[in-house]
């Protein structure tokens, strides 16, 4: 990947900020404010977002690839 960051549009990040702060209650009895399911939603996407990112790109390449042996089989 190159070296653009990963940006999520301000509805994505409220919805992401959301789950987080619902997930360290129901996980781990914590409540956490927005700032730090912010910071903590910014080092996940910084820090695990770009291998997410490549093998969801891998997947795809994948994908395609088969399909296009399949258009290849159609050959007459």
């Amino acid at each position: 990947m190159n070296n653009s960051k990963i940006e999520l549009s301000k509805e994505k990040q409220e919805i992401i900020k959301g789950l987080i702060k619902e997930y360290f209650y129901e996980e781990r009895d914590e409540e956490l404010g927005d700032l730090a399911a912010m910071l903590f939603m910014d080092f996940i996407i910084e820090k695990i977002g770009p291998e997410i990112y490549n093998e969801a790109i891998n997947d795809c390449v994948k994908v395609m690839g088969d399909k296009v042996e399949e258009l290849y089989g159609l050959e007459k």
